[in-house]
């Protein structure tokens, strides 16, 4: 039994134009709704100043901090993190001298933490003028 005879069978067909409005739609959605993360650069003008040599000569503790984290209080030698040493450094230099500035010369790929702890046994000695030394780039 056959009851299609006239007919001949219909090829299905997959209309695109309502998908690609949908996805246009939804592309338009994001693009509208989503948050794009800007880094600014910040533009910094560094101040200028001029001035005259200090007339009276400070003391000066040296502190030198070499990449690896090792500290050296002018000749002396000391391991990384050893801070009782610093602070026993530093205070033996500092005995009995008034104005005293320690100098940090850090190296530029020494650990943010070598320095911190140069800082902290600059303090639990009583030194509280600290100055940091770079170089001049020209």
């Amino acid at each position: 039994m056959n009851f299609r005879r006239g007919r001949g069978r219909d090829e299905p067909e997959i209309n695109f134009i309502p998908l690609i409005d949908v996805l246009l739609v939804i592309l338009i959605f994001l693009m509208v709704t989503t948050t794009y993360s800007h880094f600014s650069e910040l533009k910094i003008n560094l101040p200028s100043a001029q001035g005259e040599q200090q007339k009276n000569k400070t003391t000066e503790i040296n502190v030198a901090v070499a990449a690896d984290g090792a500290m050296a209080v002018g000749d002396a030698k000391l391991a990384s993190g050893d801070k009782a040493g610093l602070l026993n450094k530093l205070k033996a230099a500092a005995a009995g001298k008034s104005d005293v500035v320690v100098v940090v010369n850090a190296d530029a790929k020494s650990t943010h933490q070598s320095v911190i702890t140069v800082m902290e046994a600059a303090r639990e000695a009583g030194l509280s003028q600290l100055t940091f030394a770079t170089q001049n780039l020209q």
